[in-house]
């Protein structure tokens, strides 16, 4: 199963089409840090972290984390061991905060780009996450709660997505 980005405007997944944004500046194939583009290319995505303090455990074949106060996801090149992966916050180590006041990363599922070796400065921090009113993102993909909650219905660990 492969969750495909035909546009920056349409996510498809099987028969159902959904509206989506992407990056500010689009897609690109030279992702950098910061730059607004989302990358092109096929990359695998990773587990469901969810708000367990607004949201119930939604029903997916993936697995299902309750993201907490001190997780971040790491997006501060000075530090290559923990970039663009997980980890419990530290004050001197720029990150993206997980549990936000607003409600985007009430369900996140991070997009396995410069993931397995990450390069430094060739971007971080892509996900899969929410939007109510479909402004471009810093990166990610956003789709309305309702349709985030049926795409993950639909998807596998082993899915895909294809970003064009």
């Amino acid at each position: 199963m492969t969750i495909l980005i035909k546009n920056k405007h349409t996510l498809i997944v099987d028969d159902f089409k959904f509206r989506c944004c992407i990056g500010k500046k689009g897609s690109t194939n030279n992702k950098i840090e910061g730059d607004k583009k989302t990358p092109i290319g096929t990359f695998e995505i990773g587990n469901l972290y969810f708000r367990k303090d607004r949201k119930k455990k939604p029903l997916t074949l993936l697995d299902c984390f309750e993201i907490k106060k001190d997780m971040g996801w790491c997006d501060d090149i000075r530090f290559p061991k923990k970039y663009n992966k997980l980890f419990k916050i530290e004050k001197n180590i720029k990150h993206e905060k997980l549990k936000r006041k607003d409600y985007k990363y009430d369900f996140l599922i991070p997009i396995k780009y410069n993931f397995k070796k990450p390069i430094t400065g060739k971007g971080s921090c892509i996900f899969i996450h929410l939007t109510k009113n479909y402004k471009p993102t810093a990166g990610c993909v956003a789709l309305k709660e309702k349709d985030f909650l049926i795409m993950i219905k639909l998807i596998k660990k082993n899915s895909k997505i294809k970003i064009l």
